[in-house]
């Protein structure tokens, strides 16, 4: 279970707080979803979350325990928008191993089986996949550390139709077996696979029903 408890985030530079009283619970095996616009605080919030940041109080607990930045690194991976300019192996093979070259063949092929992408080569250079494989492989790199939490900001970016589908009915299939945490400015179909939802608005997070906003949204429009 993840816990935040009363997590301020306020840089001296900042005349306010950029994270107000942040207040969480994700239980195990599901997806949260957090939903605000640009400059609400929501790739601070997952900074944080995976240790690239300290909160100036407040504190983040898994399962009881609170961790310190150094253990949150252990616990999350964090997938950035856009990931693929993140990218610096020239194989995938190279990809999955960067940080980890002990790391067997059957060990990469199961972790790139998590995201379907098995079927391919491990010599293809990561550049030369389309946008959707790219968004997968990002997934494999943080699968293979085995993390406990897994992080994605604004996953769907830039994707068509077709690959922000395929990408939802994958983070649908991993949260049988992870716990995600996703942000988004544009939550859409998303709403669909989410156990919790929240939104974020000038620091402050406000818990919602995923159901009743996606009944909301698809609302039809008044006749004119």
């Amino acid at each position: 279970m993840l816990y935040l408890r009363n997590l301020i985030y306020h840089p001296t530079a900042c005349p306010t707080a950029i994270l107000k009283t942040i207040n969480l619970e994700l239980a195990p095996q599901q997806l949260g979803l957090i939903i605000g616009p640009s400059g609400s605080g929501k790739s601070t919030l997952l900074e944080i979350l995976s240790g690239l940041a300290e909160p100036t109080s407040g504190a983040v607990f898994w399962r009881e325990q609170e961790l310190i930045s150094e253990q949150l690194q252990q616990l999350a991976g964090l997938v950035f928008q856009f990931p693929e300019r993140h990218f610096c192996g020239g194989t995938i093979l190279e990809e999955l191993r960067l940080g980890h070259p002990e790391l067997g063949i059957e060990r990469v092929r199961q972790a790139l089986g998590e995201v379907g992408l098995d079927h391919l080569s491990l010599s293809a250079a990561p550049y030369a996949l389309s946008g959707g494989q790219q968004r997968r492989l990002a997934l494999a790199v943080q699968l293979i550390r085995q993390p406990n939490l897994l992080l994605l900001d604004e996953p769907t970016a830039g994707l068509d139709w077709s690959m922000r589908r395929q990408l939802i009915s994958l983070l649908a299939k991993l949260k049988q077996d992870w716990t995600l945490l996703v942000v988004t400015h544009d939550a859409g179909d998303m709403l669909a696979i989410a156990d919790s939802c929240w939104t974020l608005n000038h620091g402050e997070l406000e818990s919602v029903d995923p159901t009743t906003l996606e009944a909301t949204i698809k609302e039809p429009l008044p006749a004119a």
